[in-house]
């Protein structure tokens, strides 16, 4: 840690609701609310690639600013991509538009784990620099750190790019257990690092995301995973801040999700919230879980569900959810129209 001194936001809805305290009204902000959805990002992204965008600290603090602007949501998530720190590290891999992460070589054997490189904190400066720049510029808006649960980045370097069976890294967990933790306990070291930095640059909360943890069994979750996330949460403890653990298709993992150490827990929209809690335990947060889609569908039918959620939430809170935070279930689509995601922050607001 550097000797950074954190904002104190402490009037902020989104930090109060992780911590337990009362916000003065719902908190809501959207997974890749800065992103394809708006037209001022596809302006500023014209000829720049994806991963030339995370490491330039003006685009990023740009680029995460621009949905504070437009929607006015409780919290900024930094712009960066789970894959960063692999890039930053040394992994030869590129983000190709319409596909994804693509790793030039994957990582299949015990030799190739050995030889994967560690993030030194200077290799992701550029993210702290924008982080720098972020907390300059956000006022009392609190801003979201995250990063990638070694589990999925795991995924991306095995599989070589993303996968909907998930056939070759499974084959590894169970055909080679010893060389799969050794590959999740390099990841781990990755994602501690990449926190770190962000940390120690100013962020007010952080969320790590296993977008693929939903393809695993709760066994396989349990035995092949669950460590390795703990972990990380355990090793960013010491800053003080709320930790925020998501991942999609997770209704059977919600439980040990929970177990791992984050403050909040992110809920698909597959499983409404007054379930959600029972699976979590009480004394956690609860974060989402608006299904995106549904905003393609007219304002009647979002402020419907909207409405519906809500109501989930504070029975939620009844039965021992600490708090809620408003969400999608899952990241805001290309094609949403940013004036509904206005609307909705509008109507959460007046709930």
């Amino acid at each position: 840690m550097s000797t950074y001194t954190r904002r104190r936001l402490t009037d902020a809805p989104f930090l109060a609701a992780a911590t337990g305290a009362t916000p003065t009204r719902r908190p809501v902000w959207f997974m890749r609310q800065a992103g394809r959805s708006l037209p001022e990002y596809r302006e500023l992204r014209k000829g720049i690639g994806m991963l030339e965008s995370c490491f330039d600290p003006e685009l990023v603090c740009e680029i995460t600013m621009q949905p504070i602007r437009r929607h006015g949501v409780d919290a900024a998530i930094l712009f960066s991509d789970i894959v960063v720190p692999l890039k930053a590290a040394g992994i030869d891999l590129d983000i190709v538009p319409g596909v994804g992460p693509v790793v030039a070589s994957p990582v299949r054997t015990a030799a190739d784990v050995h030889a994967l490189p560690r993030l030194r904190p200077e290799e992701v400066g550029a993210v702290a620099e924008g982080v720098r720049l972020l907390t300059d510029a956000l006022g009392d808006t609190p801003l979201i750190g995250f990063a990638g649960a070694p589990f999925t980045l795991a995924s991306y370097l095995v599989e070589g790019g993303p996968s909907k069976h998930h056939e070759r890294t499974k084959a590894m967990m169970h055909a080679d257990p010893q060389t799969w933790h050794a590959l999740l306990g390099a990841l781990t070291d990755i994602t501690i690092a990449f926190l770190q930095a962000q940390l120690a640059a100013g962020v007010d909360a952080v969320q790590l995301f296993d977008s693929w943890a939903g393809a695993l069994s709760l066994a396989d979750y349990r035995e092949y995973v669950l460590p390795h996330s703990e972990r990380v949460f355990a090793e960013v403890a010491a800053a003080g801040v709320p930790r925020i653990h998501f991942g999609v298709g997770t209704g059977e993992l919600l439980g040990a999700m929970g177990e791992a150490g984050a403050d909040v827990v992110g809920v698909d929209w597959r499983v409404p919230l007054t379930d959600a809690v029972r699976r979590v335990g009480p004394g956690k947060g609860l974060q989402g879980n608006l299904d995106p889609a549904i905003l393609f569908a007219g304002f009647d039918a979002v402020e419907k569900e909207t409405r519906r959620i809500v109501r989930e939430a504070d029975e939620a809170i009844t039965m021992g959810a600490s708090g809620h935070i408003f969400n999608l279930g899952h990241g805001v689509l290309p094609d949403t129209d940013p004036g509904v995601l206005t609307a909705l922050v509008e109507l959460v607001h007046s709930l």
